[in-house]
């Protein structure tokens, strides 16, 4: 859906504000869903063996980081401001938040 909409957006329709925030929105769901299994496996992968898997809700949440990252970066490149260090703290940005998060539900977790 958002990859579809994507294309149908960019090739039929004039770059105006509107059409700015759908696209956003678009890259947003194409982004999301395309990283999710990757995510999946990357949290398989590196989680310990006796160790649960995070839950489904976090697979996704680390999946819509990525694509607010990437939504982010976009917007950025817009005024011509997106560079290498700019993205890399961008990006640090969201980790540190997850990061965050993550802890405080591993934390709530051992405490139940």
């Amino acid at each position: 859906l958002g990859w579809a909409g994507l294309f149908q957006l960019v090739t039929t329709t004039l770059p105006r504000v509107g059409q700015r925030w759908i696209f956003f929105l678009l890259l947003q769901i194409a982004v999301t869903g395309t990283v999710l299994p990757f995510v999946r496996y990357l949290n398989v992968r590196f989680t310990p063996i006796n160790a649960e898997l995070p839950p489904g809700g976090v697979i996704v949440r680390q999946s819509i980081w990525f694509g607010l990252f990437v939504v982010t970066c976009t917007w950025l490149q817009i005024p011509r401001v997106l560079n290498l260090p700019m993205a890399f703290l961008v990006a640090l940005v969201f980790t540190v938040i997850e990061a965050f998060l993550r802890t405080r539900e591993i934390r709530n977790e051992r405490a139940e």
